[in-house]
């Protein structure tokens, strides 16, 4: 058949399933292909739908004056079914009180899906964006070099365009440098961690239990066969920074392992004050509150839970919080104006965990790092008295990224989202509001690091990695029905291969759209940066690059922006 007739006979295809039904405009937002695909399907009954949405919305910010309040927890490294399911705590020897009453007054969410690992899941929330897209799908640590772009545009500058007080205490992860920085990223004031729970064991302590190597030299006898000082060690790098809009930031408390025990309670007080100052003022208010949960030196005496493990016993702090917020939503007489979600940011370190750690991998295979169902399906509640009707269970696929457009919605805010890059998230205000089976979603791209690793669509899932040889003819083991296994152990080919070419023009689609907007690296730079406290040795950091370049055939961008190879394999830890 000539190629003008194949040509003809696929753009009369995109017609009928809804891609060329309207020109994406310039004013609105574009989302991924696939969504295109269910608009044109569903569009009519969502519009209608959405003007019953706007009225109860517009009903609620009569009766308060403001629009909804909107507060987000993210916690670290647990499975689907380790909170929010007391009789499957009972079986692994601790509970979670408070949040398991979220769940039960308000939406327990079954299939919330994230990004494998933290930096990813809280760049992806932040800019209702896969990672992928501006290159935030690896895990940092320090010295980084790199962070979250300044042109990405967060939840947090949507909402505060449209006259939100917001606010973000506890674990970032987001980048060293100082575009990166929570302050700089549309908070009004924030206290956050740059890296993550690592950092807990970087102080003398850790490495005198072998915990770390060679961090701290001075604890070794000298080395007379050391040239390079500080060499490997990251000398200068700072563990939390607070700051306020428009301003320099401060490194807060210092790197010991007692600062780093500090950092939740004080996240803890200052969301409270947040919230109270706010409610005060009348002035509407997004917070963020996302605690460090683990801290790998902790020494639990007595046991806070039967189990004795270390997960166990770091949910009773966090749920403690939940339970004090809840209660001081309803004091300040706010609760039916705000929204308060809770989720883990991906699945449990399964592979070569702590010993005693307890990551219970649960139903799901895998965790951490992996594009299964064990990596990316998370425990998440959702609770807005009076607005979410009590003691429901979700099914509705909802991907992290979707909160970034739904808290825009509800806040009136859609208007600040960019219209000039692909928005992943899709709004859910539907799910909250109506209950189950008013999802808009009914499909998840999973990426592995910067690698696309696996493709969901309703019960099915197809991996594009790791799928086993391949058949001369090109067809593999890589399909998987989630009712049937949703352990992913039996792949499936005869049974499922009627699915493969629907499989691959979802793909083919997901491809063209990064191609129309092409994906961009992450933000480069000098790490710890406008700190008004730095110290000589923060200070020195730049002086080392400038000392390095100095001496090497390179300019420091060439040297800084230099794309590692294997930065974006499976299981990369940064640089």
């Amino acid at each position: 058949m000539p190629r003008k007739s194949l040509s003809a006979l696929f753009s009369t295809a995109l017609l009928v399933v809804g891609i060329g039904v309207s020109p994406l405009h310039a004013e609105e937002i574009v989302h991924d292909a696939e969504f295109y695909i269910l608009k044109a399907q569903n569009g009519g009954n969502w519009a209608e739908q959405d003007k019953k949405l706007d009225a109860k919305l517009a009903a609620l910010e009569e009766k308060f004056g403001t629009p909804p309040n909107i507060v987000y927890i993210l916690w670290d490294d647990t499975a689907f079914g380790a909170a929010g399911f007391p009789a499957l705590q009972k079986n692994f020897g601790y509970e979670t009180p408070n949040l398991n009453k979220m769940a039960e007054e308000g939406i327990n969410f079954t299939r919330m899906y994230t990004e494998p690992s933290c930096t990813p899941t809280r760049a992806a929330f932040l800019t209702g964006r896969h990672p992928v897209r501006h290159g935030m799908g690896v895990v940092g640590m320090p010295h980084e070099f790199s962070g979250l772009r300044a042109e990405e545009v967060t939840i947090a500058e949507v909402l505060s365009d449209a006259g939100y007080a917001t606010g973000f205490f506890g674990k970032g992860h987001l980048g060293d440098i100082e575009e990166s920085y929570l302050h700089n990223q549309g908070f009004d004031e924030a206290l956050f961690t740059p890296m993550n729970q690592i950092t807990s064991l970087y102080n003398p302590q850790g490495n005198a239990v072998n915990a770390v190597l060679g961090m701290f030299p001075e604890i070794y006898p000298p080395d007379p066969y050391q040239l390079d000082s500080p060499g490997l060690v990251p000398e200068g790098w700072v563990m939390n920074i607070e700051g306020k809009k428009g301003e320099q930031g401060r490194e807060w408390c210092g790197t010991s392992n007692e600062c780093y025990g500090k950092l939740d309670s004080e996240a803890e007080k200052r969301t409270l004050a947040f919230i109270r100052k706010n409610a005060e003022a009348k002035k509407p208010f997004f917070v963020s509150y996302w605690p460090n949960f683990l801290n790998f030196m902790e020494v639990q005496m007595p046991k806070k839970s039967v189990a004795g493990l270390m997960v166990a016993d770091s949910f009773p702090k966090l749920d403690n919080f939940v339970g004090s917020l809840m209660d001081e939503l309803k004091q300040l007489g706010i609760a039916e104006n705000t929204l308060v979600i809770a989720m883990a940011d991906n699945g449990p370190m399964v592979h070569s965990p702590p010993a005693g750690w307890g990551m219970l991998p649960m139903l799901y295979r895998g965790g951490k790092g992996d594009f299964t169902e064990g990596g990316v399906r998370v425990p998440a509640f959702a609770w807005w008295p009076g607005m979410i009707e009590e003691g429901q269970v979700v099914a509705d696929i909802v991907h992290v990224t979707d909160l970034y457009t739904t808290f825009a919605r509800l806040g009136g805010a859609t208007g600040n989202i960019p219209t000039d890059r692909v928005v992943d998230g899709l709004d859910q205000t539907a799910v909250l509001l109506d209950g189950d089976t008013n999802g808009r979603r009914d499909y998840v791209f999973i990426y592995a690091g910067h690698q696309l690793g696996a493709t969901v669509k309703g019960r099915y899932k197809r991996h594009w990695i790791g799928a086993g040889d391949v058949a001369a003819s090109g067809m593999p083991e890589a399909y998987y029905d989630l009712y049937m296994d949703p352990r992913e152990e039996n792949p499936q080919l005869v049974p499922l291969i009627h699915t493969q070419g629907q499989f691959n023009h979802m793909r083919a689609r997901h491809e063209l759209f990064k191609k129309k907007y092409p994906d961009v690296e992450n933000a480069k730079g000098i790490p710890y940066t406008g700190l008004s406290n730095a110290r000589p040795e923060t200070k020195a950091i730049a002086e080392r690059v400038k000392a390095t370049v100095d001496a090497m055939p390179f300019d420091v961008e060439e040297y800084l922006e230099f794309d590692l190879p294997g930065s974006d394999a499976v299981g990369d830890w940064g640089r």
